[in-house]
């Protein structure tokens, strides 16, 4: 389901040096009634399925970028033309169609990385999923806290001399635990497979009346626990339902149309690199489709606690492998506060909200804001796409 607002140029939802950007992603196609691994180079769409039959296989390459580089494949035309079908009223009626560009890899997010959300996180959980209570939590504890917990190293000495005086207060939460502490949180946000892509309806449960999104780097890392590529995420996010109890993290986080992701993976090469990442800045842009609601803002990487390959780091490892790699993503400084409704109240989604979120790098995710029980359910898993690979003859050795 689309709404009626009028959405930005095509070219906006790109990158801004696309003919530089060497893009991966997935396409649905009907004429064999199923997914394909696409890659684009200077702004044409090239189906390579028959050399990499999942995005999974392309990123566990000794060298992803070379092989997208260089790869034959069946031309599919210009890459506005897909994103022009997937932001147009009969988006589910166009082949090819736009997916999200991960497919069997596991989908993990880490959380509290950012000052900020920090801070909303301890305020979600005093105020127990209760909006109204959050705008006083939220002048209370920034006097209590008297620090800059953006200036305090995760782990070091000083975060937990930190940590010490808020427990001897009685102040201390599990929230400040993964703030400051040496353990970052890294939870799965969403199963394989499940993710929805540019252009979609992403969902919220019908019991949340408390929520937001979260605007994200997403890292695409191999099996080998190397970090290969980025795109953008949203990380739909339940604040009442988190914050009743943290042990409601999964209910909070992994329902029907919970994370987006896309447009693509931009693969890391001499133009982007994990400093490109580090340095990224985030515009977070939601406007409702019948209120007139609008908010703007930004989140800068440069800000993160912890660097994005320390992230990587706690998630895969010795004590812990992906074998088919994961995406990963990299938390948020941006928790929007800004009153939607009654004063005080803070911000909560509308049905029918879009929702854009970009970096000049990456380009924009577009989604549009439904219930998770009411936008198309999610049926094709992993598998479903084995099944469909082995039909069309794709599965190698």
């Amino acid at each position: 389901m689309k709404n009626q607002l009028k959405h930005a140029p095509t070219a906006v939802h790109l990158p801004a040096d696309l003919p530089q950007a060497l893009l991966v992603g997935r396409v649905w196609r009907d004429d064999v009634n199923g997914p394909c691994v696409v890659v684009v180079r200077d702004g044409e769409v090239f189906d390579i399925t028959a050399g990499s039959p999942t995005v999974a296989d392309l990123l566990d390459r000794d060298d992803p970028a070379g092989f997208a580089r260089t790869a034959q494949g069946e031309p599919l035309g210009r890459v506005e033309a897909l994103i022009e079908a997937a932001l147009s009223a009969d988006a589910s009626t166009h082949s090819p169609r736009l997916l999200a560009p991960c497919d069997v890899q596991a989908i993990k997010a880490c959380g509290v990385t950012f000052a900020v959300s920090l801070l909303e996180r301890v305020i979600e959980e005093q105020a127990g999923g209760d909006a109204a209570r959050a705008d006083a939590l939220r002048v209370t504890l920034l006097k209590d806290i008297g620090a800059d917990l953006s200036a305090i190293k995760p782990g070091s000495p000083e975060a937990e001399k930190l940590k010490q005086q808020f427990i001897e207060r009685g102040a201390w939460s599990q929230y400040m635990e993964v703030g400051i502490g040496p353990y970052a949180e890294v939870f799965s946000k969403a199963q394989p497979m499940s993710a929805v892509g540019f252009g979609a309806d992403v969902g919220l449960h019908p019991d949340s009346k408390w929520n937001n999104p979260e605007p994200e780097i997403v890292l695409a890392v191999n099996s080998r626990a190397q970090a290969v590529g980025a795109t953008l995420g949203n990380d739909v996010n339940l604040r009442d339902i988190e914050g009743r109890s943290a042990l409601l993290l999964g209910k909070a986080k992994d329902n029907n149309g919970s994370c987006g992701m896309g447009p693509f993976i931009r693969l890391f090469d001499g133009s982007f690199t994990i400093d490109t990442v580090r340095g990224a800045e985030l515009r977070l842009l939601i406007e409702g489709a019948d209120d007139g609601f609008r908010l703007d803002g930004e989140s800068r990487m440069r800000e993160i606690s912890r660097d994005p390959l320390d992230l990587v780091a706690q998630t895969a490892g010795a004590h812990h492998q992906y074998p088919d790699g994961f995406m990963l993503f990299l938390g948020t400084m941006f928790s929007p506060i800004k009153d939607r409704g009654a004063p005080g109240a803070g911000f909560t989604h509308k049905l029918g909200d879009r929702v854009s979120i970009a970096s000049p790098a990456l380009g924009t995710l577009v989604n549009h804001v439904q219930r998770s029980d009411a936008i198309a359910p999610w049926t094709f898993g992993v598998r479903a796409l084995y099944r469909n690979l082995a039909r069309r003859g794709l599965l190698g050795e």
